[in-house]
């Protein structure tokens, strides 16, 4: 329960009859430093990123191994992904794309519920760690099997898409668990910069690495990099125990109940919604991608006749990469410098509305202008926002919910619900192809569909308003 307190904000939690409090002192922001007007002294490093977010004192060293940790996380993808599209398109070809996210959600439905089975068994540490050692055995087994000459590209470009969704939910579970609300407000923007780092660092890092190891070499630097991910949600974890030793204690040695993550959300109309969010999210964004394929092909082919395939490679390619570059720059600028000070004016909840607003807008100007430059400008104002301040929202969503929530119902929504999102726009492009539907016909799809976005949004902002009234 959250009370407000003069000029402090004071929650109260009640574990076996003895309520504690907390005090979360209040914040004088001086752009670009935030300061704190009460409360212990910062050190150096806790000052320095008060340039970037609301840090207290106590609190640099576990932002700082949370984002490193992100970081790595994101990084070891991008060099995955590198990997899944060198086989892929070597041994499987593009067609299978289509049907990979409709696999992966079946597979989903069983390890969904198995990871909520062990959940329940084992403290948060040996959890985080049993998961990634599993993947990194994985790892070792695919390089093994692609040093032996087997075909396994099908196989490795589902698994790589269960690996993304699921380490990350895994992580921001852990971040969710570790954070109060208040405190998760002020810190997911700063420990968010991780991905953005980890995401421009990968992608260059993949390239090189390529030159010097080869294809199945990439595995094992990224089975690295998530083992050194272990010791940071260990170093993570021990540092938070030691700033709240009683509390921290007790969460970090108790198992978790006996709910299975579908069965927590189809009971809680919150989580509910922030699932159905999740879905419309992914539809809309991947729509986006797809129009921006097509305008892009055309494009290509209106350049370069019959007999220049390997010109509009070339063309594709250059587009793409500065795309990329585009995105990447914003977004990191965003989650650097702005996401921090959107939560500290407007809250998590306000913030839900920035990147549905971009879409609507933007689709609405496809409906009339359907052309490759507005396309563009479009969808990298939209993904660059996406991949900053509506990704730290949307995980900031778990922090006023139950640890069970955090970990399992969260592991479900960003594993399963974002890849039934997929399924449905495989469905959309399908009977969209048949109907012989225009750029205009999807843009028109993708207009109603940010409407019920919107509409599920507002839905949220009141059940979220229900559960923190003081706290937006």
């Amino acid at each position: 329960m959250w009370i407000a307190l003069g000029s402090s904000v004071t929650w109260m939690t009640e574990r076996n009859n003895t309520v504690t409090h907390h005090t979360e002192h209040p914040s004088v922001q001086s752009f670009p430093v935030f300061r704190t007007a009460q409360g212990p002294q910062k050190n150096w490093l806790e000052r320095v990123l008060s340039v970037f977010a609301d840090v207290r004192a106590g609190e640099g060293r576990v932002v700082i191994a949370l984002t490193t940790n992100l970081a790595l996380l994101l990084a070891s993808y991008y060099l995955l992904k590198t990997v899944r599209e060198a086989l892929i398109l070597t041994e499987g070809g593009a067609e299978v794309k289509s049907y990979s996210a409709a696999a992966q959600a079946l597979l989903l439905v069983f390890i969904v519920p198995a990871y909520g089975a062990f959940a329940s068994r084992v403290p948060r540490l040996k959890l985080i760690a049993w998961v990634m050692v599993f993947f990194i055995v994985q790892l070792l087994a695919f390089y093994f099997a692609g040093q032996a000459g087997l075909r396994e590209g099908i196989v490795f470009f589902i698994w790589v898409g269960i690996f993304n969704v699921f380490v990350i939910a895994q992580f921001w579970a852990f971040a969710n668990d570790l954070f109060g609300e208040a405190q998760g407000k002020r810190l997911f923007p700063l420990v968010g910069v991780g991905g953005s780092l980890g995401a421009v660092i990968g992608a260059w890092a993949a390239a090189e690495l390529l030159k010097l190891m080869g294809t199945h070499g990439l595995l094992l630097t990224a089975a690295a990099g998530v083992g050194i991910c272990i010791g940071l949600t260990a170093v993570a974890n021990r540092w938070t125990v030691h700033l709240d030793k009683e509390k921290e204690a007790t969460k970090a040695e108790t198992p978790l109940g006996k709910e299975g993550g579908f069965e927590l959300i189809f009971r809680d109309r919150y989580l509910l919604l922030v699932a159905i969010l999740t879905v419309l999210l992914n539809v809309v964004n991947s729509s986006g991608e797809f129009l921006l394929s097509k305008l892009v092909v055309q494009q290509a082919h209106q350049l370069y006749g019959p007999g220049a395939e390997m010109a509009r490679k070339a063309f594709v390619g250059e587009f793409y990469a500065h795309f990329f570059g585009w995105v990447n720059l914003i977004g990191l600028v965003l989650q650097t410098v702005f996401v921090s000070r959107i939560f500290r004016y407007i809250g998590v909840r306000g913030s839900l509305f920035i990147l549905p607003s971009i879409a609507l807008t933007g689709y609405s100007l496809i409906l009339i202008y359907p052309a490759l430059r507005a396309v563009r400008l479009i969808k990298i104002l939209e993904n660059s926002t996406d991949y900053s301040v509506q990704n730290t929202a949307r995980q900031a969503l778990f922090l006023p919910t139950s640890r069970e929530a955090k970990y399992k119902a969260k592991e479900a929504v960003d594993t399963f619900f974002v890849r039934i999102g997929d399924v449905l726009l495989a469905g959309i492009v399908f009977v969209g192809t048949k109907l012989a539907f225009s750029i205009s016909g999807f843009a028109a799809i993708s207009v109603v569909l940010t409407l019920i976005w919107l509409f599920v949004t507002v839905a949220i902002y009141r059940e979220h308003k229900r559960r923190i009234p003081d706290i937006a």
